[in-house]
């Protein structure tokens, strides 16, 4: 009733699982290899800690005392508005929402972070984010008040799951 009163369709629904369960069985070797060619400083899969917890975990291991703001979060299209309509969520928009094979994250200059989006959704079909900045700090990660939500994609497209 909560789904049906928000305008949310059991193809909704079905879009989000179908869309989450494939984005867990994609493998990350081509951004793993990409990353290299693209001068990463560091990078981490995110999983369970969340992509604030594994932020976290990766600013506290650069050799420069740095923060890493997070101001932009990719999430599956519909997922904001299932967690609006029932009133859940998970932690979601703080960045603590875990994972399960989630994706990459990792920190390289804006140029490179560029051309490394670039070139993995010509590779893959599938886009990447920046989704933060690094600034001087004290080695801690921090998600903005109101981050910027990306629904993934933003718009349904009949008989496709991207």
């Amino acid at each position: 009733a909560q789904l049906d009163k928000a305008g949310i369709t059991r193809e909704h629904v079905l879009r989000v699982y179908f869309r989450a369960m494939d984005s867990m069985t994609r493998l990350n070797r081509t951004g793993a290899e990409l990353m290299h060619k693209h001068g990463s400083h560091g990078a981490t899969d995110v999983t369970g800690f969340g992509l604030l917890g594994h932020a976290q975990n990766l600013v506290e291991v650069q050799k420069q005392r740095v923060k890493f703001i997070i101001h932009t979060l990719p999430i599956i299209g519909h997922v904001p508005a299932l967690l609006a309509a029932t009133g859940t969520s998970f932690k979601l928009m703080q960045g603590y929402s875990a994972e399960t094979s989630g994706g990459l994250l990792m920190a390289m200059s804006r140029k490179n972070a560029d051309a490394y989006c670039e070139e993995i959704e010509r590779l893959e079909g599938y886009p990447a984010w920046i989704i933060g900045d690094v600034a001087e700090g004290e080695r801690r990660a921090e998600v903005i008040k109101s981050p910027k939500v990306i629904e993934v994609p933003s718009a349904d497209k009949p008989g496709e799951l991207w």
